[in-house]
């Protein structure tokens, strides 16, 4: 007997009741208009200091000093006088080339490395069960409020018997302790909203932790490791306070190290320093748009449950 069919163009299907309160009603609607405004807002209170730095490093420092940014729109004939002079001193006068590469240096491993061993811990913290783990992920979580300063001292006297100041590895391993609670807490946040059905199906399937690891739950936490990847990346690649402790001025330093060194005694040099500050601002702004699906993604996914 051959199974009943079923015509899809003349089975009625349940019509959805009108009114009745609920949110979702509101998706798809227009924003208000006062949100329009606010958010307008504040997208124009972060892009005005970029546009204003890339002005300023286009001027020469007579007419920086004499008038501000915003004068190219009262007085059109100072755009003729826009130059990239400022952009060829700087580069003929510091090595931001080498302090270039050296950022990346320093950030590269700084970002990929935490993000790896948080991602294993956090997978640990979700997926497996050991003896005191809600009391480790407290403690680890408890890190996040302690001031990293505190930890200096300690770690440069540690360095230094090892020889690893002034390297590139001193600064790894600052970065990477520092950013490891709050890499552990958010990716774990985050796995512990995937469905724990998925490594229940592996294992019978006969994987282990760590093919479910690689296979599964990597490619599924794209946009939490993409979030973290974001804030480690800017904060290391930003970071003046602890560039300057463990590597210091020499063939090692940064970019923020070396911007310091295009401001004088008396304070000249500073129309190269917008300059500098801005070419500073090319790659993260670059990382952050090219992660930026991700970033909301990752951050809110594991707020709610359910």
């Amino acid at each position: 007997m051959s199974a009943p069919t079923v015509d899809l163009k003349t089975t009625a299907l349940p019509r959805k009741k009108k009114g009745g309160g609920g949110h979702g009603e509101d998706i798809g609607k227009p924003a208000p208009i006062w949100v329009r405004i606010v958010i307008g807002l504040l997208c124009l209170g972060w892009i005005l200091p970029v546009f204003g730095l890339a002005v300023t490093s286009l001027r020469d420092r007579t007419d920086a000093v004499s008038s501000g940014w915003w004068s190219i729109f009262t007085s059109p004939s100072q755009l003729s006088r826009l130059t990239i002079e400022n952009y060829s001193q700087m580069f003929a006068q510091t090595n931001m080339g080498q302090a270039f590469v050296n950022s990346l240096a320093i950030t590269i491993p700084a970002t990929v490395i935490p993000i790896l061993i948080a991602a294993f811990a956090a997978y640990a913290f979700t997926f497996m069960e050991f003896p005191l783990k809600n009391v480790l992920l407290v403690f680890i979580v408890a890190l996040l409020v302690v001031p990293n300063q505190v930890a200096f001292a300690p770690i440069l006297n540690i360095y230094g018997q090892f020889g690893l100041n002034g390297q590139f590895a001193a600064v790894w391993g600052a970065h990477i302790g520092f950013g490891m609670a709050l890499a552990i807490y958010l990716i774990r946040n985050y796995m512990a909203t995937l469905p724990k059905e998925v490594i229940e199906s592996a294992k019978i399937d006969g994987a282990s932790h760590f093919q479910a690891f690689w296979k599964l739950i990597i490619p599924m936490s794209t946009p939490a490791l993409a979030s973290f990847a974001i804030f480690q990346f800017l904060w290391v690649w930003n970071d003046l306070l602890v560039a300057l402790i463990f590597i210091g001025p020499g063939p090692n330093q940064p970019l923020t190290i070396e911007l310091i060194s295009l401001l004088g005694q008396q304070g000249q040099g500073d129309q190269l320093l917008t300059a500098g500050a801005f070419f500073t601002m090319i790659l993260p702004i670059v990382v952050f748009l090219s992660l930026q699906r991700y970033f909301v993604r990752g951050l809110t996914a594991g707020s709610v449950k359910g």
